[in-house]
């Protein structure tokens, strides 16, 4: 069974009239008469009676009909959707993201790439940055969202830094003295999260270097339940400038500067996998265009310490 040939019957249903159907479709009459004759016998089945009034539907045609019409409509819309995904508006895009940049700076991303891709499927993972270098080199993630580290399958492209910063209650003592010294947060409790993050592990290289051991410490294993901690009162905690943003600016939290301690930087870079041939798909390199302007989406560092 041909599409040509149900598109036929269908012309033909609708217009009533072998003639009229054979124009509408840019046919001579005896080819969609040959059409019709050729799905008739296939069916096993007469779908028209044909009279000096035009051609009308059998019940058997009147049963085939809502078949017929959905896979035409099928059909037309396998065509659109090749065609949408050879322009690069439909297809899929996969992302793979450390949870900070998953959960604090991916949305925006996001945001902007659907106002030119809305028809894209997107598949986010989220993943401590060595799983998702590994999806990426294994081909089953398009692009990774990642603090810096050495892969030899990826491309790298750096993106920002996220900087760490002391956060307090707006009701702490730090908040009157503008800037404190590092040491004074051995007095504190400190909310340290995630004990498998590369946070983590800077936070206390940063104590280690200095000298420093808090009073005491609460370990949490998300940055969301350590900022909920320090807005109660419990302690202090470094979290990065990207999660806390929205907290500062409604004054759910406040950002302290610090002495005696060198800036507790992580760069945050776009991984794909290397060696791939041939043109990018235009669904991952929408994606690297927002990538390219991320930089209009980051919080203003200077605002938050100000």
């Amino acid at each position: 069974m041909l599409m040509a040939q149900v598109a036929g019957f269908l012309e033909i249903a609708r217009q009533r009239n072998l003639s009229r159907a054979a124009e509408a479709l840019h046919l001579t009459q005896p080819a969609l008469t040959a059409r019709l004759q050729a799905l008739e016998a296939e069916l096993g089945t007469p779908l028209f009676e044909r009279s000096h009034r035009g051609m009308r539907v059998t019940d058997a045609g009147l049963a085939f009909m809502p078949y017929a019409e959905r896979a035409v409509e099928a059909l037309d819309t396998g065509r659109t959707l090749l065609a949408e995904h050879a322009r690069g508006t439909a297809g899929r895009l996969t992302i793979g993201t450390a949870p900070a940049v998953g959960a604090y700076v991916l949305p925006g991303l996001l945001a902007r790439y659907v106002e030119r891709f809305a028809a894209i499927r997107l598949i986010v993972r989220t993943g401590h940055s060595e799983e998702i270098a590994d999806l990426v080199a294994r081909g089953e993630l398009d692009i990774g969202l990642i603090r810096e580290l050495h892969h030899p399958g990826l491309v790298v492209a750096s993106l920002y830094e996220d900087e760490l910063l002391l956060v307090v209650p707006p009701s702490h003592e730090f908040v009157g003295l503008g800037r404190i010294d590092v040491e004074r947060l051995a007095d504190a409790t400190l909310v340290l999260f995630d004990r498998t993050s590369s946070y983590y592990d800077l936070t206390n290289a940063i104590f280690r270097a200095a000298g420093v051991a808090p009073r005491s410490i609460i370990e949490l294993d998300n940055i969301e339940a350590a900022k909920q901690v320090v807005r109660q009162g419990l302690g202090v905690a470094l979290l990065p400038v990207t999660a806390i943003a929205g907290d500062v600016a409604r004054g759910a939290l406040r950002a302290i500067p610090m002495d005696g301690v060198a800036p507790m930087r992580r760069r945050i870079v776009s991984i794909r996998r290397a060696g791939s041939r041939g043109a990018v798909p235009q669904p991952v390199q929408g994606f690297l265009d927002v990538l390219d302007r991320i930089h209009e989406i980051l919080p203003d560092h200077g605002a938050i310490l100000a």
